[in-house]
């Protein structure tokens, strides 16, 4: 049976990256893992005064990435796919490598971007960091296109 990690945020890309996911697990008889990794605020020193908070922020963040897996966790069954999921707090790249060696991958599936290119520039894409480092195949999902605005014409 086929392994398939599926490493999803919070953003509006993960029910393509799930939907894609459960693609390749119907096509080769595999299952899914769910993964999601929860990144810890970066603490800057005209931050200090909220350290205390961290502890705060990072439950509330896990708590709201365990909805999320257990509401993408459902979709897979009512697709009748075999799936479990997982949420942990670390360093996205070095989590999701460490997963997919852990659950012996035989893909893992993700989006093209999750955060804003400003975010990326500064901290580097979680997606480039697992392409170049992966022993397995890394699915890339882009992002849905947008459907033109109609134009309005000129009268």
């Amino acid at each position: 049976m086929k392994t398939i990690l599926a490493a999803v945020d919070s953003s509006g890309m993960s029910a393509a990256v799930v939907a894609e996911a459960a693609e390749l697990a119907r096509a080769t008889g595999g299952r899914v893992v769910l993964l999601t990794v929860v990144e810890p605020p970066v603490i800057t020193s005209e931050y200090a005064p909220m350290i205390e908070n961290i502890a705060e922020i990072t439950a509330a963040s896990e708590k709201a990435a365990e909805r999320h897996l257990s509401h993408l966790r459902s979709r897979l069954r009512d697709e009748d796919i075999v799936g479990e999921s997982i949420a942990l707090s670390g360093a996205p790249v070095v989590e999701i490598l460490a997963k997919a060696t852990e659950h012996g991958a035989d893909y893992i599936v993700m989006g093209s971007h999750g955060h804003t290119a400003f975010y990326d520039l500064l901290v580097g894409s979680t997606t480039h960091g697992v392409m170049r480092r992966a022993s397995c195949p890394v699915v890339i999902v882009p992002p849905p296109k947008k459907e033109p605005k109609p134009r309005k014409s000129k009268k």
